[in-house]
């Protein structure tokens, strides 16, 4: 996608990442933090309306463009296919990143899940494709890599989903002086614990995996072998790139 036409006239809050569960959390805290909205409120409405999906057919480009400013879109595309009024640093980009090994393990989880076209392969069949880069949207290492050569860039905040596990709150000032929104200390801190509420109920919700969301879910599934030869790729893939994740905390 290379401009629809119609992001320029508004403000845009755009975030991104390859991971369902993380862009699950990423887009509830975004709306809490930017609306000052009560976990429980977010459980009542359909999110999926509130922020569109970019590149989904449904809702759809008119949805979009039936949206107050600033609108809150999600996208899973790769920098350089977002329209071009982020490039041009005209509106804001908000992207998560996640380790890559807890990252496989949940996008595998997140396969098996769909009830049409799931996937019944192996674990290890399915990791050696997210290795090979033949998943959908194509390389995590190249989509990370992309974001990351942006991430000095004034209209781009670069987080990582560990950090919101380890510091939630300091993430969360950080949203709160991207989004240029204001809260006194006591509104921050309970908003803090809002945003809390929120992932301990995004993390243990019964639909989901037991753990799905938990830093170092890889040391359940990974072999030996099977970590060996990620480091390996990983290494060669990431080796130029000065990019770090905490894989267990």
């Amino acid at each position: 996608i290379e401009d629809t036409g119609c992001f320029p006239v508004q403000p845009l809050m755009h975030f991104v990442n390859l991971d369902d569960l993380c862009t699950g959390l990423l887009q509830e805290v975004v709306y809490l933090v930017s609306q000052g909205a009560d976990p429980d409120e977010i459980g009542l409405m359909n999110i999926d309306e509130q922020l569109p999906v970019l590149e989904y057919p449904q809702p759809g480009l008119d949805i979009i463009k039936e949206l107050t400013s600033p609108r809150l879109i999600k996208s899973h595309l790769p920098y350089r296919f977002l329209p071009s009024d982020l490039h041009n640093g005209n509106s804001k980009v908000i992207y998560m990143a996640r380790n890559p090994k807890d990252l496989v393990v949940s996008y595998y989880q997140f396969h098996r899940s769909l009830r049409t076209m799931s996937y019944r392969g192996t674990f290890q069949e399915f990791c050696r494709r997210f290795m090979n880069d033949k998943l959908g949207y194509g390389s995590w290492f190249e989509h990370v890599q992309e974001f990351w050569e942006h991430h000095m860039d004034a209209n781009v905040l670069f987080l990582k989903y560990e950090d919101m596990h380890k510091d939630l709150a300091t993430m969360v000032e950080q949203l709160v002086r991207f989004l240029g929104v204001s809260y006194d200390k006591a509104q921050l801190e309970s908003m803090v614990e809002h945003c809390h509420q929120l992932i301990d109920q995004c993390c243990n919700a019964e639909a989901l995996p037991v753990g799905r969301g938990r830093v170092g879910l890889w040391k359940d599934i990974f072999t030996v072998s099977m970590n060996e030869k990620f480091d390996l790729v990983y290494k060669q893939k990431m080796g130029k790139c000065d990019l770090t994740f905490d894989f267990y905390l």
